[in-house]
């Protein structure tokens, strides 16, 4: 246990621009994860990156000596088209991926990020801005350490989106990111987290200040 977590601490503490490489090599670990990566340029789909579980918790299973793929759900394939906001427009790119990706081994969920705002409020109980850019929707994760995307450019270079950082994922830090998501949602997905991955350091929610309280009777 003293070695992972002083491997963590020590990626964790790199100048950045050796936590992209450390990030490069650790995800490429993830076979299944180089191979949608690489996979997903035949679909030509605008601002696309692979985000969420299936890159940070890759980061979690290398850190930690486990396989890498160990507890990935499912692998997250966001786009941004906002000429056709249609469930027919986005269907179609949906049934296109699951071209593919047919032959592999787990499931890619591609969502339109331009159309989330369409069903955002009925799904989590809130409602959700339009987004401008996949970027903005990677922003609105429930934890920081989800805001993280990956993608491959034509020319083979790795593009990578991370608003707040690498050095929570290599250190096995939870920290919530209260923006859009509500509180049930960082908690319930911690709780699951934190039962595959018990060494994660999870930080709570942070509880509303004395100006956002409503006074007694308002």
């Amino acid at each position: 246990m003293a070695g992972r977590a002083e491997k963590n601490v020590k990626l964790g503490r790199l100048p950045l621009d050796e936590q992209l490489n450390a990030l490069r090599a650790t995800l490429g670990r993830n076979a299944v994860l180089v191979e949608v990566l690489t996979r997903t340029q035949e679909l030509h789909l605008p601002g696309w990156y692979l985000t969420a579980g299936c890159v940070f918790q890759t980061i979690w299973n290398v850190v930690t000596d486990r396989p890498p793929e160990h507890g990935i759900r499912d692998y997250d394939l966001f786009y941004f088209d906002d000429s056709d906001l249609s469930w027919e427009s986005e269907d179609a790119v949906i049934k296109a991926g699951e071209q593919v990706f047919a032959d592999l081994p787990v499931q890619v969920e591609i969502r339109n990020e331009a159309r989330v705002h369409l069903w955002y409020e009925q799904r989590f109980g809130v409602p959700c801005p339009a987004h401008d850019s996949t970027e903005a929707a990677i922003d609105n994760f429930a934890a920081t350490t989800c805001c993280l995307g990956v993608r491959l450019e034509p020319d083979g270079r790795w593009r990578v989106y991370a608003p707040h950082g690498l050095a929570d994922a290599f250190n096995l830090v939870v920290r919530p990111n209260p923006v859009l998501a509500p509180r049930h949602v960082y908690e319930t997905k911690t709780v699951r987290w934190r039962q595959q991955w018990p060494e994660l350091t999870v930080l709570p929610w942070p509880e509303p200040s004395d100006d956002e309280v409503a006074p007694s009777g308002a």
